[in-house]
């Protein structure tokens, strides 16, 4: 018992003191545990199999997905059209839509569903996410207090109830706790969330190392002012051709920037959309799209000879599976001096050179012509693929800022229904009880299909959406609740925080169980908790002559309201990360919070269910 405090004790000055990463300091805890004897290797490696570790690996990547394809952005706009300018009306927005999703989905579910929302939604307003995401994690867990299913606690204490003998809990018996909980976390958070997480935030210094977005890029070298979109019909004479074949910069002055395929465009869940390089070798085929870049004049003049229909000036340029990147010539590079046809980068490297930026002046036509100088900067497009072998070879030229990650942050939008499909199913699996699905199943389904539907451009870009340090925070810490029950010190503080308050009378006995509970749900899981104080609430209600309901709602609430820790919860552990919170702030915020809530419900929990 002594080791397992003094661990549990360290731990949390470590954690508070926010020197080393959590994670590492979590299973720094664990080893201590493992040598001392306390827990055996199967107990301490349990929490990285359980159920919850999985779903939340697996509710990254469906997260992931939600950003990926631009959908957490739609339905962030259409939740800052509700809220307007206030950011008092977006503040209880989000608190109220989270806690209405979190009676039904698990609260970790319901933090994976918003999260990326939430983001996308702080950014188009310009305001810190920080003042947004924590609470968005409390209100996960105060909705769960709505519904009988909203979180496991409930359903422990219905189960305790039934085998003592007294009625099953209704669907809605918690409703009245859950908005009381609700609207005590409203009005305590807004003016918390304002005073402490309201300060400014070390954030990392532009974007990609100095890296210029890809509509930047797009806007300086004015790529796409000339840039027109030809649907090729199954009559068109250029049908069967290859891009070699049609010579159009010699005969029309103009250059194809792509061919693209797009399929199922009136069938939005089959929709995909493929771009391919104009490479002299692409044969073209009915129902490809050709961007063509050139003068207006000679855009109409290839029209006319080939039977296509009158171009649209300034074609909005997409870079799902290609993209730009600017590279500079080095004074040793074998290049200069050399004219742009002779450089090799189609032949070798499959890159086209767009634009040419020397000095203050942009050349963009007769460039194949052009003889190259030390110090020009060069527009090229590629496949991102091949955009990265040129960052792998510069002997001759130095690639400018990071351009693959600018391409992880491409939005795939015409994934976006896919992933709403298949975010609905999830749901749906884990709301309805009549399906024989588990909840960490569905997660599992969900982010397969995010994968194999194509909502990421590769496997790799869904593994990095995962907060691996989260991961094994949470993981790392399962095992102290083992190592409090084994050691016996959960049971004894619970007995005798009780049996000295129970003498004082039913509102003290109330208090006793509430706070025990509360103070074991900062080192153990909501659901142990529940389940270790649930039977001693029981058998103390029974001994004082008092209904059970008021001190089993007690041990329900305060499991599940813990917002004093970042790992006692999956949601606070989720919002960590994003939020770019430490220790510290949780205990600002979160302990303020908890313990008003305990005493808001010291208050109302009698009225609601008399002794």
């Amino acid at each position: 018992m002594t080791l397992t405090l003094i661990v549990l004790l360290l731990a949390a000055v470590a954690f508070a003191w926010g020197r080393w990463r959590s994670d590492i300091v979590a299973l720094c805890a664990v080893i201590v545990l493992l040598l001392g004897g306390v827990l055996t290797p199967a107990e301490a490696l349990a929490g990285f199999s359980n159920p919850i570790i999985i779903m939340m690996a697996g509710l990254f990547i469906v997260g992931g997905g939600v950003f990926q394809t631009g959908l957490a952005k739609m339905v962030g706009a259409r939740l800052m059209g509700l809220a307007g300018q206030s950011e008092t009306r977006m503040f209880v927005l989000v608190m109220l839509v989270t806690a209405v999703i979190g009676a039904f989905v698990s609260n970790t579910g319901t933090v994976a569903l918003m999260l990326p929302i939430v983001v996308s939604m702080a950014a188009q307003s310009g305001r810190d996410v920080s003042r947004l995401l924590m609470p968005l994690a409390f209100a996960s867990s105060m909705g769960g207090m709505l519904t009988l299913i909203g979180t496991p606690p409930n359903l422990v204490i219905d189960e305790v109830l039934m085998e003592a003998g007294y009625a099953k809990l209704s669907f809605f018996s918690f409703l009245p706790v859950g908005i009381v909980c609700i609207l005590t976390g409203i009005v305590v958070l807004l003016p918390l969330t304002r005073w402490l997480l309201g300060r400014p935030r070390k954030q990392k210094e532009g974007r990609g190392g100095g890296s210029k977005s890809l509509l930047t890029l797009v806007e300086e070298y004015q790529i796409a002012d000339n840039v027109c979109r030809f649907e090729i019909h199954r009559h068109s004479p250029l049908v069967g051709q290859t891009i070699g074949q049609l010579d159009l910069y010699r005969r029309f002055g103009l250059s194809i920037i792509e061919v693209r395929k797009e399929t199922g465009k009136r069938r939005p869940l089959v929709q995909d959309i493929t771009q391919t390089m104009a490479t002299a070798d692409v044969r073209i085929k009915a129902g490809d799209v050709l961007y063509v870049s050139g003068e207006q004049e000679s855009l109409e003049t290839f029209a006319a000879a080939y039977q296509l229909r009158a171009p649209e000036t300034r074609q909005a340029l997409d870079f799902y599976d290609i993209g730009l990147a600017e590279i500079v010539l080095l004074p040793q590079s074998r290049l200069v001096g050399m004219r742009l046809s002779e450089s090799g980068f189609r032949s070798k490297f499959s890159i086209n050179v767009l634009a040419v930026r020397r000095g203050k002046e942009y050349i963009r036509q007769h460039l194949a012509e052009l003889k190259l100088q030390a110090g020009d900067v060069l527009l090229v497009q590629g496949t991102w693929a091949n955009i990265g072998r040129l960052s792998n070879d510069e002997t001759y030229w130095v690639v400018l800022g990071q351009p693959l990650q600018e391409a992880s942050r491409v939005v795939l939008d015409y994934k976006a229904p896919v992933a709403a499909a298949i975010m609905l199913l999830m749901i749906v699996l884990m709301v309805f009880d009549f399906i024989p699905v588990a909840p960490v199943t569905a997660v599992m389904i969900a982010s397969v299909l995010m994968i194999l539907t194509g909502c990421f451009r590769s496997v790799e870009a869904a593994y990095k959406t995962i907060n691996w340090e989260s991961i094994v925070l949470i993981a790392a810490m399962m095992p102290m609740s083992t190592a409090l029950e084994k050691t016996g010190v959960s049971a004894l503080v619970s007995e005798m925080l009780v049996g000295q308050l129970g003498v004082f009378g039913p509102v003290a006995l109330l208090a006793g169980i509430y706070f025990t509970t509360s103070l074991l749900t900062l080192f153990i899981s909501n659901t142990a908790t529940a389940v270790l104080m649930s039977p001693i609430a029981l058998a103390s209600a029974l001994s004082a002559g008092i209904s059970p309901l008021p001190l089993l709602f007690a041990v329900a609430v305060a499991a599940s309201m813990c917002f004093a820790s970042p790992f006692s919860t999956p949601p606070n552990a989720l919002v960590m990360k994003a939020g770019r919170y430490t220790f510290l702030d949780y205990v600002r915020v979160g302990l303020p919070l908890q313990l008003i809530m305990g005493l808001v419900m010291l208050i109302a929990l009698p009225l609601l269910f008399p002794f």
